[in-house]
């Protein structure tokens, strides 16, 4: 167990007349928003003509609208441990969603044995939440941890307060997304109470108990995961929605999966408006105290919507494929920061970042620094967020040597500019993509740009040897004469007629 400094608050220093927005004016509150599975495509303010986002659209309005923000892996935990701790996955050892089978359980036939993986983030980690509650913060967490087992979870990574986060995945004790909750980091609420709504009053209260002094409320969401269920009310909603519309479920091809060409799905839209309704609930109480002009309100996802297994939820278009791939659809996230006096609202920012980022870009709007040796391998997007102009050009990394559930393979990636190479393990394939004029990844340019490919595998080689990278090895019990263990498609249940495929 670490141990922190004592960190003594006399609010009585602080005094009457030192009103909320006076008590923290060096050091803003941090609200960070993480969303589950949820697609850059999800909300309105991304394109989204389906699904149903007002208080997202609303914040990015008064702030900034990321274009070009990346999750550092197309699963969960990496993405969850990269932003606690503001390295690539690989140095953190978690390159899988914790849970995934190891390579000594692995039962699939496929050509390659998934790569070893850590199966908890490391307690001398130093986190985001420690840094900030080192430097004054009040820390919160509520929602979904999924990075490691009771004695790792956020109580034992700097959050003062944990309502909800434990070693699972998804919402799956009681009545998963609805009271009881099975959760032994949260309380039942009434019998029906809705587990976003839940975790937004938490916060809410957090916020609220918290208003005199800086503040670090981490919501990550459980939602928009499986299992895919919605509040009765919004699914009837969005079911009249798509009739009205006329709208009705295609299907196109990714890999051995078909992919959902259309966001209609009335279950998915009914979470994610429960999902944005959560948020405007946290922004009313801010609104309410006097503090939304000294905070920092961040939203993003932690990797690509679900499109090509688990329900086919959510459609990802023009990004290609979702969730478990490298393509855009699995790694381009949305990404909305609001910070009122420093943020220009409506500001569009084209500037490529990625989920280690926001651990530098806190700990400087915080006013704190990192410890000495301290690795860090995002940059503070501070000066982008002021309107000062992108850092100089930087290349963005993806190791994912595993084999996902949703139809994807091993593989690693690289963008550097507008150019983003792929690399399959399998067979060493590679493809190569310019995203300013192919944003779907259509047009493969490797054949046609061999200098160029080799330039980026060999960045994309000497960072994965820097990062201690590991690759998959060769599966000696493949069978190339049997069904590939990528290619189970399991039909989605026919419900509603939301999750339809063409037989």
């Amino acid at each position: 167990m670490r141990r922190f400094g004592a960190i003594v608050w006399v609010l009585g220093v602080l005094g009457p007349w030192c009103g909320p927005a006076r008590a923290a004016e060096t050091k803003p509150n941090i609200v960070f928003f993480l969303a589950d599975d949820l697609g850059q495509r999800d909300l309105g303010c991304y394109g989204s003509t389906f699904y149903e986002t007002p208080n997202l659209d609303r914040l990015a309005r008064q702030g900034a609208r990321f274009t070009d923000a990346y999750a550092a892996c197309p699963v969960c935990s990496p993405t969850r441990a990269s932003i606690m701790a503001g390295k690539w996955p690989q140095r953190t050892g978690v390159t899988d969603y914790l849970g995934a089978a190891l390579p000594e359980q692995w039962s699939r036939n496929t050509r390659l044995l998934p790569a070893p993986y850590q199966d908890r983030m490391a307690l001398d980690e130093i986190t985001l939440a420690e840094a900030l509650r080192e430097a004054g913060y009040a820390t919160f967490f509520a929602g979904k941890w999924h990075l490691g087992p009771e004695g790792f979870w956020p109580e034992n990574q700097g959050f003062e307060i944990n309502k909800g986060g434990i070693d699972r995945g998804g919402p799956y004790g009681g009545k998963r997304y609805f009271s009881p909750y099975g959760n032994p980091r949260l309380s039942d609420g009434p019998p029906g109470e809705h587990l976003p709504d839940r975790l937004a009053t938490e916060t809410a209260r957090f916020i609220e108990a918290n208003r005199h002094r800086p503040f670090f409320a981490y919501f990550a969401f459980y939602s928009v995961h499986t299992p895919l269920m919605a509040r009765e009310d919004l699914q009837a909603k969005y079911e009249e929605k798509r009739r009205r519309l006329g709208l009705e479920a295609r299907w196109g091809r990714e890999g051995p999966r078909e992919v959902r060409l259309v966001q209609e799905h009335a279950v998915y839209a009914g979470m994610v408006e429960a999902l944005d309704l959560a948020v405007g609930k946290v922004l009313a109480k801010l609104d309410e105290l006097g503090l939304s002009q000294n905070t920092l309100v961040l939203f993003t996802s932690d990797n690509g919507g679900l499109s090509t297994s688990e329900g086919w939820p959510t459609s990802n278009l023009p990004l290609r494929a979702g969730k478990g791939w490298l393509y855009e659809g699995g790694i381009r996230e949305p990404l909305v920061v609001r910070w009122p006096g420093v943020v220009k609202p409506g500001s569009v920012i084209g500037t490529p970042v990625s989920s280690p980022d926001f651990f530098p870009t806190l700990l400087e709007a915080a006013g704190a620094r990192r410890k000495p040796g301290q690795v860090l391998d995002g940059v503070s997007l501070l000066p982008v967020l002021k309107g000062q102009g992108p850092p100089p050009e930087r290349a963005l990394f993806w190791h994912y040597p595993h084999y996902g559930n949703q139809g994807g393979a091993p593989g690693a990636a690289i963008r550097r500019g507008d150019w983003k190479l792929i690399e399959w393990f399998e067979d060493g394939r590679v493809e190569l993509y310019h995203l300013a004029e192919d944003l779907g990844e259509k047009n493969d340019l490797a054949a046609r740009e061999p200098g160029r490919v080799k330039q980026l595998a060999a960045e994309l080689h000497a960072w994965q040897e820097e990062v201690g990278a590991k690759r998959p090895a060769p599966n000696p019990r493949w069978d190339p004469s049997k069904p590939s263990g990528r290619a189970a498609n399991r039909l989605p249940p026919k419900a509603s007629g939301a999750h339809r495929k063409p037989k």
